[in-house]
């Protein structure tokens, strides 16, 4: 099993329900004020998965803060929503980050938020120009899947995060309750690393899944169906010529970023 660490622990329902309660309202808000915010993060997949939702219960996910989604050209509306919610915001996070990212914390409440705008950046790019209106309130599936097999490190919050997507949504090639394989094999056919780390991470996945206690006999065989699925639509795309030149050079150069933990 990856190494357990930020987002593993026991977690009473009391407290869980803090965490959704906060998401409801901010998404309420949002939506109301025409903000762009997509869910992302251990709520996302609790919110997008509710059939396979107990399982971060079971299996001791536990929620440690609250992330979204936004459009760069919206921050200056975000800032005015979590204000008028009872948040300040982190400015230094905003500045070092040169505007990708935003921290908002709300002392009352002893929760902070996250706010990602235009990409996820770690060990890969995970761009979302024009794909928030894909899905409300959180990301697309597809991005959501990448969002954790990006992650070169994975840890095991991130492989309970991805059964539960396998588990309740179909692959296909559109996003309506569906994970995209067309959206997912297009950003790893264009760029080897990503692809060469999300396979890696859905090998993992399809391992591990195996010898979870909490996980019923079908649904680990339908957990490596939907793994196998999904490789095979990732290798049967077509690869870009950049793709097939970093192929060539393969493992022996370094293709991903070391990152902190964030997620």
């Amino acid at each position: 099993m990856p190494e357990s660490a930020v987002g593993m622990g026991q977690q009473d329902r009391a407290e869980r329900e803090r965490f959704e309660n906060e998401v409801r309202r901010i998404v309420e808000a949002g939506t109301a004020a025409g903000v762009t915010l997509r869910l992302l993060g251990s709520l996302a997949f609790q919110f997008h998965c509710p059939a396979m939702g107990s399982l971060q219960e079971k299996m001791g996910r536990a929620y440690t803060d609250i992330d979204f989604a936004g459009y760069g050209r919206e921050s200056k509306n975000v800032r005015a929503l979590m204000a008028g919610l009872g948040y300040s915001e982190d400015k230094e996070v905003w500045v070092v980050s040169e505007g990708s990212r935003a921290i908002f914390n709300h002392s009352g409440l002893k929760l902070h938020v996250d706010v990602f705008y235009e990409k996820l950046d770690f060990s890969h790019v995970i761009p979302w120009a024009g794909r928030l209106e894909m899905d409300s309130p959180t990301l697309p599936l597809a991005e959501m899947l990448l969002e954790k097999m990006q992650i070169v490190q994975i840890n095991e919050k991130d492989v309970i995060d991805t059964i539960m997507l396998l588990l309740e949504h179909p692959l296909g090639d559109h996003d309506r309750e569906t994970i995209n394989m067309n959206r997912v094999a297009k950003l790893c056919s264009d760029e080897w690393g990503l692809w060469r780390t999300v396979t890696m991470n859905l090998k993992k996945v399809r391992q591990l899944a195996a010898g979870y206690p909490q996980l019923t006999d079908q649904q680990k065989k339908d957990v490596a169906i939907q793994i196998d699925g999904a490789l095979a639509h990732l290798e049967a795309s077509p690869k870009s010529m950049a793709w097939r030149m970093r192929a060539r050079v393969g493992d022996r150069v370094k293709w991903y970023k070391d990152v902190d933990e964030v997620m």
